[in-house]
């Protein structure tokens, strides 16, 4: 029973710390931002919501909370040395990276570099500074790298299993300006999870013993444990024209899964032999960059999927809660006939629509080239393409150009904007862009 209430007594301690920390409140904060600023996106190509960026947060809240159950329980195996001035240096390094890019708001770059410095700092045993400088220095030095990199890759792991869960669930179609300057269909994904950490450190103080010896740490266990709380952030960035939003997220979380069981193994190996944690903190940011580009060097190598075949229309999205999303048409489907008509441009779409302004009837071309007949009645109010999205045409007025995004441009969604210049029959015409970060 005492063992019971000790455990309840420092998991309500731990509690009180998680919530006096204002790093929780600004990460929730910054994702608010990230879904407010997908919208306007949306509204300014679309003239339409298809996403409520309240609902997305709460269920990156949701996920996130499940993700730092999982993973405080699986740490709790592996074992945390971290302080509370550990902590707000790591926060701090997140900080002060996620100024030059939103996607550097990951603790395998902000872990990693601090692994770095430390190697470095390692060389100069003598050197010191006076005041703040020195309790920084301090800071760094008594960090325990090999852990954090393990708890680095723990949330990778927890992140791949919700890319492959919610991450299709939050892309954003988008206009995107392809090869040459032509525009293409694809899909912007995006996501954060705020991740409510509580790790077992070994204690300061002579308290209960655990159980068992987690691997990092080893006789400092000795003197007992105690709890602390640690918020986090982790998400991905991807932008695809070349794949559904379903397949890219299945693939994104098998190369994320691999990342964390390797960055695993590295930290496990620098905990066994030191020397080899400069390699594993390398490998958390080198390792992620490397991802990153792969991903962006296979889009720019692959045929676009959203763009209209000789034949057809290609449908880039569907609005949720429409007439297309009741006959069940899918993004990446091809409407090949309305009311008995061939289609191949938007006018052609809406002249066959207007044949019967009371019903109408569709051949559809399935992901898998097969035809499917689809029959509905159309009712006062209903979206004029009955909710489809189509990919874009060669007159489309708006298109994205894929640049870093720094936290100035998230807080101002206008910053940034391009401009697109393009030619219809003859004529020079502006239309409004913006940028995505890569």
């Amino acid at each position: 029973m005492e063992i019971v209430l000790e455990w309840l007594w420092r998991l309500s301690d731990a509690l009180v710390q998680f919530l006096a920390q204002p790093f929780y409140y600004i990460s929730i904060i910054l994702i608010m931002l990230q879904y407010r600023r997908q919208v306007q996106l949306e509204r300014k190509l679309f003239h339409v919501r298809l996403h409520s960026w309240g609902r997305q947060t709460w269920i990156t809240l949701l996920g996130g909370l499940l993700a730092g159950i999982m993973v405080s329980l699986i740490s709790a195996f592996l074992g945390t040395t971290l302080t509370f001035n550990g902590v707000l240096l790591i926060w701090a390094v997140s900080i002060v990276l996620l100024l030059f890019r939103v996607r550097y708001l990951c603790f395998a770059y902000s872990v990693g570099l601090l692994g770095v410095i430390q190697f470095i700092l390692s060389w100069f045993p003598d050197f010191n500074l006076d005041g703040f400088g020195q309790n920084v220095l301090t800071a760094v030095r008594e960090l325990d790298i090999p852990s954090l990199l393990a708890l680095v890759a723990l949330l990778h792991l927890a992140e791949a299993l919700l890319v492959r869960w919610q991450g299709a669930a939050f892309a954003g179609p988008l206009f995107y300006e392809g090869k040459r300057g032509k525009v293409v269909g694809g899909y912007q994904m995006k996501s954060f999870w705020p991740v409510p950490l509580f790790l077992l450190i070994p204690a300061q103080t002579t308290g209960s013993l655990l159980p068992w010896t987690p691997f990092f740490g080893g006789d400092a266990w000795q003197s007992g444990f105690s709890l602390i709380a640690l918020p986090v952030v982790i998400g991905f960035s991807e932008m695809t024209v070349s794949a559904l939003p379903k397949n890219k997220a299945r693939l994104t979380s098998s190369r994320l899964l691999i990342y964390s069981i390797v960055l695993l193994g590295l930290a496990m190996l620098a905990g066994w032999w030191s020397p080899l944690t400069v390699v594993a903190a390398l490998a958390a940011f080198v390792l992620h960059e490397l991802l990153i580009w792969y991903s962006r060097f296979e889009e720019q190598n692959r045929s676009p999927f959203f763009v209209h075949p000789q034949r057809g229309l290609k449908v880039l999205a569907v609005l949720p809660g429409s007439p297309a999303e009741e006959l069940g048409i899918q993004a990446g489907e091809v409407i090949f006939k309305v009311n008995g008509t061939p289609v191949n441009t938007k006018e052609q779409l809406h002249s066959g629509l207007r044949m019967n302004p009371a019903f109408c009837k569709l051949e559809v071309l399935n992901q898998q080239g097969e035809s499917k007949f689809l029959q509905r009645a159309i009712y006062a109010g209903d979206h004029h393409q009955l909710g489809v999205i189509l990919a874009p045409d060669d007159d489309a007025p708006v298109a994205l150009r894929v640049k870093p995004l720094s936290l100035l441009e998230l807080l101002s969604p206008r910053r940034g904007a391009a401009e697109r210049k393009g030619s219809s029959k003859g004529s020079p015409k502006a239309a409004g862009g913006g940028t995505l970060d890569r």
